[in-house]
C-alpha cells in the first residue's frame, strides 16, 4: 500500500479517534463487502486495517511503523517543546447543566400537552359539549325551524369528535400495549472510547424526555444495514432528529450545504460523518416526516468547542446546550403525539 497505507484505505488521517475508525469502516464495508459485488481481496485488506488500527497496541505499533519508514526517507525534525497535538485518552468531557429558565420549550411543553395537545380521555367530551352548545341549544333559541338543519349538523360534528376521540384513545392504547411505557429503545456504546455516545444519552434522557411524546433511540442502523450507523435519534410526532455524537480537538466547527465539515476556517481531516446520506435514507424510509441531523461534539482533550450557529444545513456541529437549545425547540412543536407507524419504523432500525 502507498502512503500512510491502512490510514489511506480506510479514508481517515492518523489522529482520527477509534470511533471516526470504526465509522469510517463501516462506511466503506457496505460498498466493498463480496455480498454487495465487491472484491473479496479488497475486503479483506479493509478488514485488516481496520482490525489494527482499532486495536490500541496493534495501532501503536503500525504508527511506530510508519514513523520508522518516514525518518528514513526524509531529515528528522524535532517537535516544538511544549506543543500538544492529539487526543488525551484519559480526559472526559462533561454535561453542561442547563438552566430551564433559558429554555424558551421547556414550560411551553407541559403546557400544550395540559391545554389538549396530547390525545387525553376527557378532552373529547368537553369538545363535544361545547358543540352541542353552539350548534343545538342556540338554534332552538332562534326558532323551531333552524333546529332540524342545525341538529343534522350537529349531529354529524359530534359523530366526527367521538370517532376522532376513540381513535385517538385507541392509538394511545395502542402504544401502551406494544411498548409498555418503553421511552428509550437500545444503548449507546460501551466500549472505552465511545464516551461522548454515553454522554449523548445522559443528555437526552435529561432534557429530552421533558417532551411527553418523545421517543429516544441508540444505534440505529440504515435501511438494509447491520451496522449501528448512526449513534442516537429523538422521534416527536412526526418529527425526527439524527444525532452523531463527536469526540474532537478543540476548536471553531462548522459545516456547510454539501456536508463538508471545516475546523477553524480550514476543511477538516480528523473525521467525518454519515448524515447527509442517512438524512436521505431515512427520507426515504419515513415518507411525511420531516427529518433533520445534528453532529454533538465534545472536546477531546481540555479546550474549547465552538460551532458556526447555521443549523439549516444537514449535518450541523453543535455544542450539547446548542442542541438542547435548538433541537429541543423544535422537537416542541408536537411535544405531546406518538405516532405509532413511525414508532414502529424507527424501532426496527435499532441494532
Amino acid at each position: 500500500m502507498r502512503g500512510e497505507g491502512y490510514y489511506d484505505l480506510l479514508g481517515v488521517d492518523r489522529h482520527a479517534s477509534t470511533a471516526e475508525i470504526k465509522s469510517a469502516y463501516r462506511q466503506k464495508a457496505r460498498t466493498v463487502h463480496p455480498d454487495a459485488g465487491g472484491s473479496p481481496d479488497e475486503f479483506q485488506a479493509l478488514r485488516q486495517a481496520y482490525e489494527v488500527l482499532v486495536d490500541p497496541l496493534q495501532r501503536a505499533a503500525y504508527d511506530r511503523a510508519l514513523d520508522r519508514a518516514a525518518a528514513t526517507a526524509s531529515p528528522v525534525r524535532a517537535r516544538r517543546p511544549g506543543r500538544r497535538l492529539g487526543e488525551d485518552p484519559s480526559f472526559t468531557a462533561e454535561l453542561p447543566v442547563l438552566d430551564p429558565d433559558a429554555l424558551e420549550w421547556w414550560d411551553a411543553a407541559r403546557e400544550k400537552a395540559r391545554a389538549g395537545d396530547r390525545a387525553a380521555p376527557g378532552h373529547a367530551p368537553a369538545a363535544l359539549l361545547l358543540a352541542w352548545l353552539l350548534l343545538v341549544v342556540l338554534p332552538i333559541m332562534a326558532g323551531a325551524l333552524a333546529v332540524a338543519v342545525w341538529l343534522v349538523l350537529a349531529s354529524a360534528v359530534a359523530i366526527w369528535l367521538v370517532r376522532q376521540h376513540l381513535e385517538m384513545v385507541r392509538a394511545e392504547r395502542a402504544v401502551d400495549e406494544e411498548f409498555a411505557g418503553e421511552v428509550v429503545f437500545g444503548s449507546p456504546g460501551s466500549e472505552p472510547d465511545q464516551w461522548g455516545e454515553r454522554l449523548t444519552a445522559e443528555l437526552l434522557e435529561r432534557y429530552l424526555t421533558r417532551l411527553p411524546g418523545a421517543r429516544i433511540f441508540h444505534g440505529l442502523a440504515w435501511p438494509g444495514s447491520v451496522f449501528a450507523d448512526i449513534d442516537h435519534a429523538v422521534l416527536a410526532g412526526r418529527r425526527l432528529v439524527l444525532i452523531e455524537s463527536k469526540t474532537w480537538l478543540p476548536g471553531h466547527y462548522a459545516a456547510d450545504e454539501y456536508g463538508e465539515l471545516w475546523r477553524d476556517n480550514r476543511r477538516f481531516r480528523g473525521g467525518a460523518t454519515q448524515l447527509p446520506e442517512a438524512l436521505d435514507a431515512f427520507r426515504a424510509l419515513l415518507p411525511g416526516a420531516e427529518i433533520r441531523g445534528a453532529l454533538i461534539v465534545y472536546p477531546s482533550r481540555t479546550g474549547a468547542i465552538t460551532t458556526d450557529e447555521d443549523f439549516d444545513v444537514p449535518a450541523p456541529p453543535m455544542t450539547p446546550d446548542q442542541f438542547v437549545q435548538v433541537i429541543g425547540d423544535w422537537l416542541a412543536a408536537e411535544p405531546a403525539r406518538v405516532d405509532l407507524r413511525l414508532l414502529r419504523k424507527v424501532r426496527d432500525q435499532v441494532v
